[in-house]
């Protein structure tokens, strides 16, 4: 399959609202869903629709043969050790609240430390926060050069015996750096350090080997990778799972109940209580088929380019100043313009058909440090070709013309 005509696997590129053909540059935000997803979906709830693991019949074995083939999918594209080390959750938020709530019971005391970057998205903020004030533990926070890129030697230093947990954004979904994550992770081994990876924006862009790595945890989200919205995934290495306490409790994380005492099920049941997204995890199996077909090295290599042409291109937009420019990046532009609000930008935008997100993008704290009080983003991905890019910086430079 080639990416050049991987648009045509997304229906929704075909679409115009108010007589406007929509470009859509939000794939940071959630991707579009090709439509072998949708087929999947709509084939589960048009024909094989049944709750999962309970039933003996026909249509409940159909439906749980193919939500655990979707973990089986998943074990495959980032080379877990073991299937059951893979626990499907609502997204990469819950899968972050999942760890932070479960560890919060034991494994943090006053003193302890946890590492985050300047560059973390609230949801990898806000949880460690919260375990902090229950706990005592202190939460530190590396810092970054104005590229919006992780000064490592200070950020390597600050790793030592009192920390316990360093949770760490692979790719910025603000700035699109790409961070030394294995760097990270190996100075985490030396000390004993657990470390969890937050690869929602990583996980359609690069190959990302959880063994090699050797993170304790990765979280991510269906919805960045071509799939379905309120479907994502915790991968865990086996022994910290055993180790943690269940999230939640109800149907399927038990052994046996009784009034006295609960025993409960073995991984990865014991963190999946209550009925799942099933339609959502099975559409995420195709979605990892989808991926797997355009290959995610191809992937990579497609948006690279992409995002070289549209950042030289972009800058030729008179007051436009990018806004993270790394060395490593993914294709993500934020930028603000001179004389210009970031949202008059997105509002004027979407009357050219421009679909841009503006704001702070869940990363306040950064664009404290970068000292913006918000950004204009452009995230592209295999369906956006240089038609689109060149579309964008026409219209940006129309903006600039009549506005300011």
């Amino acid at each position: 399959m080639s990416i050049k005509n991987a648009r045509n696997d997304f229906p929704q590129m075909n679409e115009e609202y108010n007589g406007t053909k929509i470009i859509y540059l939000d794939s940071a935000a959630t991707t579009l869903k090709p439509k072998s997803v949708m087929d999947k979906l709509e084939q589960y709830y048009l024909h094989e629709c049944a709750n999962i693991h309970r039933g003996i019949h026909t249509l409940s074995e159909v439906s749980t043969a193919n939500f655990e083939e979707t973990r089986d999918k998943i074990q495959k594209l980032i080379n877990a050790k073991h299937r059951h080390e893979i626990i499907f959750t609502k997204g990469t938020t819950d899968s972050i609240n999942l760890v932070a709530t479960s560890l919060g019971q034991y494994y943090f005391k006053e003193g302890d430390e946890i590492l985050i970057s300047t560059m973390e998205h609230h949801s990898n903020i806000v949880p460690w926060q919260l375990v902090c004030e229950r706990t005592g533990a202190k939460l530190k926070v590396m810092p970054i050069n104005d590229q919006g890129e992780i000064l490592l030697d200070e950020a390597l230093s600050m790793i030592t015996e009192k920390t316990k947990l360093v949770s760490l954004v692979y790719v910025s979904n603000s700035l699109g750096t790409i961070n030394p994550v294995e760097d990270v992770i190996k100075k985490a081994r030396e000390i004993g350090t657990r470390i969890l990876i937050d690869g929602a924006q990583a996980i359609a862009h690069t190959v990302v080997d959880v063994q090699k790595l050797d993170c304790d945890y990765l979280a991510f989200s269906g919805h960045k990778m071509f799939g379905p919205t309120g479907i994502g995934v915790l991968y865990g290495k086996e022994e910290v799972l055993n180790e943690m306490p269940p999230y939640q409790g109800g149907g399927d994380m038990i052994d046996t109940v009784t009034f006295e005492k609960t025993t409960y099920n073995t991984l990865p049941h014991k963190f999946e209580a209550g009925t799942p997204n099933i339609a959502g995890v099975i559409g995420l199996g195709a979605a990892v088929d989808y991926l797997n077909k355009l290959g995610i090295e191809n992937i990579r290599e497609y948006e690279d380019d992409l995002l070289g042409y549209a950042t030289e291109q972009i800058k030729t937009v008179p007051g436009l100043k990018i806004i993270g420019e790394a060395k490593n990046k993914a294709s993500v532009i934020s930028f603000t313009i001179e004389g210009l609000h970031p949202h008059d930008i997105a509002t004027i935008g979407n009357k050219y058909g421009l679909a841009l997100r503006t704001g702070h993008h869940c990363t306040q704290p950064l664009l404290k440090r970068l000292k913006v009080p918000a950004t204009a983003r452009a995230s592209f991905s295999i369906y956006n070709n240089k038609e689109d890019v060149d579309h964008l910086v026409k219209n940006l430079k129309k903006m600039v013309e009549l506005f300011t």
